[in-house]
């Protein structure tokens, strides 16, 4: 088809995994996880990774990863061949130390120690060995300005861990120079753009590619992002439809230009960034997806996205055949409910 072939065409030739930032929040429970979920004894990214191919970790931006959790967190997602994670560097790369405090975030004030890069690059290893380790995240704070000081501070982090895939997210505009974009795709080393309220000096609505893999988080558009009291009350937003048709516009035009494509759904209180993640699959699909049961009851506008699986479907799904062996391959128990269930929707409006 050449230059005339569809950006919808060209994106599914990409790999696009949608997923959420973080797994393990106590409102999950109840919301996205089934109310017996402990009950179960099944791990949280056991469930998860049987409804998305894709997790943001999160608790490494604060403290390094245990190996040894890290090495369990793959033996979790084992039934699903497909699935990745990425992970945010540790915060001592990123930040002022003393979190809360109001000191800028620059190559003066941002300290890390030899340690501290042993103990990361610990806890990444049994991922990326493991072969699931899709990129490594340098998240900085808007406070990060562009700076010829603060890029030679990039530069040099970037290359403490140039063994694994890279993504920079940047919030400050001063950021929106194109020999930085130019340097990045130089390097092979990804632009992460973010989705949020556009407020004070931040750099939204960028949707930049500049390696194999693109990167986009969606922070959600709260307008009391600046007051809110607490993280949490940030990203309490759930997009609506129409935000989520631009949003698959622009992951259908990234996904043009990478081999794969991380969307990562990070307004998680109530389990909404789950939601969210439900509903863009079944956009950019063009179908109905698998969803918790729990969750198109906690928000019934998935019903026209999804179609819902209990838990006893799954566990027992797990019980008889150990899992999926490929990506959209379900065991037979599993795959003739499915099958029913599709029989049954396919007739209704999308």
């Amino acid at each position: 088809m050449g230059r005339s072939e569809s950006k919808e065409a060209m994106a599914a030739k990409s790999q696009i995994l949608i997923g959420t930032s973080g797994f393990s929040y106590p409102d999950w429970h109840g919301t996205f996880y089934p109310p017996d979920f402990k009950k179960r004894k099944i791990h949280e990214l056991q469930f998860l990774a049987d409804f998305f191919d894709f997790c943001e970790i999160n608790n490494s931006f604060y403290r390094p990863v245990n190996p040894e959790v890290a090495k369990k967190w793959c033996d979790y997602v084992a039934n699903n061949k497909e699935f990745q994670f990425t992970a945010k560097l540790t915060e001592v790369f990123t930040h002022a130390p003393g979190r809360g405090n109001k000191e800028s975030s620059s190559a003066e004030t941002i300290r890390y120690t030899a340690q501290d890069i042993e103990d990361a690059k610990k806890g990444f290893e049994p991922i990326a060995n493991a072969g699931r380790l899709g990129a490594l995240l340098l998240q900085f704070p808007i406070s990060f300005k562009y700076t010829e000081g603060n890029w030679d501070h990039l530069i040099d982090v970037l290359h403490l861990f140039r063994e694994y895939p890279l993504a920079v997210e940047v919030r400050h505009k001063t950021w929106a120079e194109p020999l930085v974009l130019k340097a990045l795709q130089e390097e092979n080393i990804a632009f992460c753009n973010i989705d949020q309220t556009r407020l004070g000096q931040t750099l939204e609505g960028t949707q930049h590619v500049t390696a194999s893999l693109a990167y986009l988080r969606l922070h959600g558009r709260s307008k009391e992002w600046f007051t809110a009291k607490d993280r949490d009350a940030r990203y309490d937003y759930l997009y609506s439809k129409e935000s989520l048709q631009k949003v698959k516009g622009k992951i259908e035009s990234m996904a043009t230009e990478a081999e794969v494509t991380f969307v990562a759904a990070n307004n998680h209180p109530r389990g909404q960034a789950a939601a969210n993640a439900v509903e863009l699959k079944s956009l950019l699909s063009g179908e109905k997806v698998s969803a918790p049961e729990t969750l198109v009851k906690t928000y019934p506008i998935l019903e026209d996205f999804a179609v819902p699986e209990s838990m006893g479907d799954l566990t027992t799904s797990q019980d008889e055949n150990s899992g999926r062996g490929q990506k959209g391959t379900r065991t037979p128990s599993a795959k003739r409910k499915k099958d029913k269930a599709n029989e049954a929707q396919r007739d209704l409006p999308l």
